[in-house]
């Protein structure tokens, strides 16, 4: 038996090898454009900083504005007092003579200086009255050589991602001799389709998923803590997810295959259906930050995509009724027209 299983193993030595290789000629290319790609890979968490703070900053004005309206409140009133003092001792000690009206000026002089005073105080409260963000959320690294490790990881994601399309087509290669020669023809729609749905899947989670779900998990604590996220945690989180959703979207690409080599049928899957849900969800809570949202929005396309693999399965290879049932089905018509 081992020596039946030698020819393919070796065969998929040689698929391994060459998609192992392409991916290292694909890291070399990545590699120099690394801060390029870590830009792309920043901007959501970017986005949902500078979003957040726009946030806590609008509250913060708003808190701001209050406080000033209470301190312009509280200073003039006593202002407005010894403004009005003032012009009564004036008016007092120009209609009366001698030493009273000596007196009375020098008070409306006193009065006087204590009007400009709180004048200037009202003034000085307004202008030391700014509206303060205490937010400062950062991405931080806590290791020495921690920015070449992103690098490293980074080149390497986008390499798997460029070398996507050939690693798809050395799988066929792999079991093009199990097929017919019609079979053999589909190389082009399966290597084409599955780099396609993997980018619609990348893509998808990069302009839909990672918004919200960042923008929810970093305003969840953000009144209370500043969040200073590190770099290479961020770095790992966001790969598993683009992974989790590329791979995800290529279901109807491998339903398509499986049913072209009679693996599965349309049956399988509907039969498979309440199984699936729970897998999925299962999927999505492992692939997604800890929040319903984003979970929702990995499991809802998954449920979408696996009832798309029926139709396309359907199609490619539909439940065939035995024969036995033919034949309870030919003689049940039989009897009722007899």
């Amino acid at each position: 038996m081992f020596e039946e299983l030698r020819p393919h193993l070796a065969e998929l030595r040689k698929r391994l090898g060459l998609s192992v290789l392409s991916v290292f000629i694909a890291f070399i290319v990545t590699f120099t454009f690394h801060n390029q790609i870590l830009t792309w890979i920043t901007q959501p968490l970017n986005d949902a900083l500078v979003q957040v703070g726009r946030i806590i900053e609008s509250q913060d004005k708003a808190t701001w504005k209050m406080k000033q309206e209470e301190q312009h409140l509280t200073v003039s009133l006593p202002s407005k007092k010894a403004a009005e003092l003032s012009s009564n001792l004036d008016a007092a000690s120009k209609e009366t003579n001698g030493k009273l009206a000596q007196l009375l000026q020098k008070a409306a002089a006193s009065a006087k200086e204590l009007t400009n005073m709180l004048a200037d105080m009202e003034n000085n409260s307004s202008n030391s009255l700014s509206p303060h963000n205490t937010f400062n959320g950062q991405i931080t690294t806590h290791q020495v050589g921690g920015a070449f490790f992103v690098a490293l990881k980074v080149s390497f994601f986008a390499a798997l991602l460029l070398a996507m399309p050939y690693i798809l087509y050395q799988l066929w290669l792999f079991v093009a001799p199990g097929l017919y020669s019609h079979e053999k023809k589909m190389v082009l729609p399966f290597v084409i389709g599955g780099s396609v749905m993997f980018l619609i899947g990348v893509m998808f989670a990069y302009y839909i998923v990672t918004p919200f779900g960042f923008q929810f998990l970093i305003t969840f604590g953000a009144f209370l803590y500043t969040p200073l996220i590190n770099i290479e945690d961020y770095v790992g989180f966001f790969t598993k997810i683009m992974l989790g959703f590329g791979l995800a979207f290529e279901l109807p690409v491998f339903a398509y295959f499986l049913a072209l080599l009679g693996l599965v049928t349309d049956r399988t899957l509907k039969d498979f259906f309440k199984y699936a849900i729970v897998i999925i969800f299962l999927i999505a809570a492992l692939l997604t930050p800890p929040d319903i949202l984003t979970q929702l929005l990995m499991a809802a396309p998954l449920v979408i995509l696996y009832g798309v693999s029926i139709l396309i399965v359907a199609a490619v290879n539909p439940e065939k009724p035995d024969e036995d049932e033919e034949e309870d089905e030919t003689d049940e018509a039989s009897s009722q027209k007899a």
